[in-house]
């Protein structure tokens, strides 16, 4: 597999930024990654932009203001594909996603155009969060599939890698979503496209340094937007002669293949 590109967005990471690029590099030495910084107060952008000068596999996108992490992801994307990177991947700065697990999510792409790291299929875990926030997840996970009609176990999470012919096909240019509910938007769009969709195991673990993204406000769009559009898909069931549901694909939870229709 050639042209990997691990898109790392960052907001005050600089004490986490280059240990996960250290262990990045030791999982996958062939790797490329791409830090796209919002306007950091705390000099995340310019290690970034350091580290870059020293490793020809780093590279830096500093940008001047936080405007959310799917904006951001969706500036990493449209930077790699513009200089040819085949498969994209999805990964947090803080360390909750462990670059150690990166090789098995590129090895199930070979059978897929999208691989979501997953906590809540069999092989899957969470350690260390607060019983809430484990809490508030699977519930949002849970009314996710249920609005959306979405055949996957984790949704939200935020570890994945791509190959970059799906993105070219999805409409990221219309994407709304600012915060984690961006995750599901695209998530949803790769489904209703009939993308080759696989779910396999990952360890997710809390962060030792900084302070969570996570807010109130947050949630509160993911609610609002989920809920939105599963009305309106299901309104638009009920249309004569208007079929909004997604087409036929194949998706595969936690190792076991369910058509989606």
């Amino acid at each position: 597999m050639s042209g990997v590109l691990v898109v790392v967005p960052t907001y005050d990471e600089v004490q986490n930024l280059e240990p996960i690029l250290d262990r990045l590099h030791r999982s996958r030495p062939d790797a490329h990654a791409l830090v796209v910084d919002d306007g950091s107060p705390d000099g995340t952008g310019e290690l970034a932009e350091k580290l870059a000068a020293r490793d020809p596999r780093v590279h830096a996108l500093r940008r001047t203001a936080k405007s959310g992490l799917g904006p951001a992801y969706v500036a990493g994307f449209h930077w790699g594909r513009a200089r040819g990177y085949d498969v994209l991947v999805e990964m947090d700065a803080d360390g909750s996603h462990h670059p150690e697990q990166l090789p098995d999510l590129l090895a199930a792409l070979a059978d897929a155009d999208l691989v979501l790291g997953s906590r809540y299929v069999p092989g899957g875990r969470v350690e260390d969060w607060p019983l809430h926030r484990l809490l508030l997840s699977r519930a949002g996970n849970l009314w996710t599939r249920w609005a959306l009609r979405l055949p996957l176990a984790d949704a939200t999470g935020g570890y994945r890698a791509v190959r970059g012919g799906l993105l070219d096909r999805l409409p990221f240019d219309d994407v709304a979503s600012q915060g984690y509910c961006f995750q599901v938007d695209w998530a949803w769009r790769a489904v209703r496209a009939g993308a080759r969709v696989v779910e396999v195991p990952i360890t997710f673990t809390e962060r030792r340094y900084g302070r969570s993204k996570m807010s109130g406000s947050i949630v509160g769009e993911a609610l609002v937007r989920v809920t939105w559009w599963g009305l309106q898909d299901r309104l638009a069931d009920r249309l004569p002669g208007r079929v909004r549901r997604p087409v036929p694909g194949r998706v595969r939870d936690g190792g076991r293949s369910s058509a989606v229709r």
